[in-house]
């Protein structure tokens, strides 16, 4: 399909993939800034900002924000990650000009009320309470704390009670005007649309923004923490997170340690869960996962079970990556683990919206269209050979952290 991209003069990128065989859009900005790109006191600030621009602007309230959206059937919405906020909607054809300038309204024109801000403050608050609540979800960002060290990839997206209560309606503002600038945003758009109609309206909605303030001062993480650590409250499981460093979002060593994740624990077929859970019953939630950033990555692995059969997960989960550490796998399992990488990646760009994220996600990270095709191909060539090379390297490179959540005793590292 015909992918395009256009460079405004204040710097915006917009990039397209029109699909004529569909009825809908899907429209994102992107903004290139992310909870790593937090100071200390302002950690939680860019989703707080990404909260509070819906709370109202210059020309729509609240209400009339998402209401003029879902007037015409569409949806609209936002989320934050590490490296970049996204403010996005998912139309049909003929919408799209009005999602644009929903949009591009929230970044150019929000009204920041010093009441809504002190309302939203309870609101975000109250989301850390509900995520510390989780243990499922919590176990996580103590992983992120104790891999990362003090590190900014370390903080929780939404921030810490203390900061949270502490953001004022000035801190907000000064924020938003040093990292909410053209150079950092990214419109990315696909479906049942024309390029330069597209192009139009992000000019005539955001071309006046300033061109000015675009770098990005990132400190890479120079090291990642092992050990054990343990955390306890009162919980009828124990959740654990495992993880050692892995490649970075544009190092070629992510493909074949895409392979190696998603044989470890990546789906229901994989060593993990037909070890653990399968064949033993020891927990109902196991898996591993591969996070990626710009300069850095993590390959861990999550379990939830009971104190007692905690020991024998712990076991099982060594032993597995004792087998990868060792090149115990076979040319089938990775044939298999390649074809599942395969289809998920072509099931996913079977709606706008996938494809949209897609596009944005390969200008921020690469500059560039990557065609679908190319991806395949790499994934295709991953061998066997390369699998064991990035097992040995990672899994062998450095101490694992381990963290557990939950009435456990702490002590020594167990032998993973």
């Amino acid at each position: 399909m015909p992918q395009d991209k256009t460079i405004l003069r204040n710097g915006i990128r917009v990039v397209t993939e029109s699909l004529p065989y569909v009825e809908s859009v899907a429209v994102g900005v992107w903004v290139e800034v992310g909870s790593r790109d937090e100071a200390i006191d302002e950690r939680g600030l860019c989703h707080f900002i990404e909260h509070t621009v819906f709370k109202g602007t210059e020309r729509r309230s609240a209400l009339e924000i998402v209401k003029e959206i879902e007037a015409v059937g569409g949806s609209i919405n936002a989320f934050t990650s590490k490296e970049y906020t996204c403010f996005h909607a998912k139309v049909l054809k003929g919408d799209l000009p009005l999602a644009l300038d929903v949009l591009s309204d929230l970044l150019s024109r929000p009204l920041f009320d010093p009441e809504e801000v002190e309302r939203e403050k309870m609101v975000v608050l109250q989301e850390i309470k509900l995520t510390e609540d989780t243990p499922e979800e919590h176990i996580h960002d103590l992983f992120n704390r104790s891999f990362w060290g003090d590190h900014p990839l370390g903080v929780p997206i939404a921030g810490e009670e203390g900061t949270v209560k502490a953001f004022s309606r000035d801190k907000v503002l000064d924020f938003f005007a040093r990292h909410y600038r053209a150079p950092r945003m990214v419109v990315a758009a696909a479906g049942n649309l024309r390029h330069e109609e597209v192009v139009e309206v992000v000019e005539a909605c955001l071309g006046h923004l300033p061109e000015e303030g675009g770098e990005l001062q990132r400190r890479s993480p120079e090291r990642v923490e092992g050990g054990l650590k343990v955390f306890e409250k009162e919980l009828e499981q124990v959740h654990l997170c495992l993880g050692v460093r892995a490649p970075s979002h544009t190092d070629p060593r992510r493909f074949p340690v895409m392979v190696l994740n998603t044989l470890l624990g990546g789906n229901m077929s994989s060593r993990l869960f037909q070890e653990v859970r399968e064949k033993r019953g020891l927990t109902y939630s196991i898996y591993s996962f591969f996070n990626t950033y710009a300069d850095a990555g993590v390959l861990g692995v999550y379990a939830g079970t009971t104190p007692e059969e905690l020991p024998e997960v712990l076991e099982l989960i060594s032993k597995e990556l004792k087998e990868l550490r060792e090149g115990r796998l076979s040319k089938g399992e990775v044939a298999v683990a390649k074809e599942y990488l395969k289809g998920g990646m072509v099931l996913s760009l079977e709606n706008p919206e996938g494809r949209m994220a897609r596009l944005a996600k390969n200008e921020i990270y690469f500059g560039r269209y990557i065609p679908p095709k190319e991806t395949l191909r790499e994934i295709d060539g991953v061998s066997l050979g390369k699998v064991l090379e990035v097992g040995e390297e990672f899994l062998n490179g450095s101490r694992p952290c381990l963290v557990m959540l939950g009435e456990v005793q702490g002590g020594e590292l167990p032998p993973l």
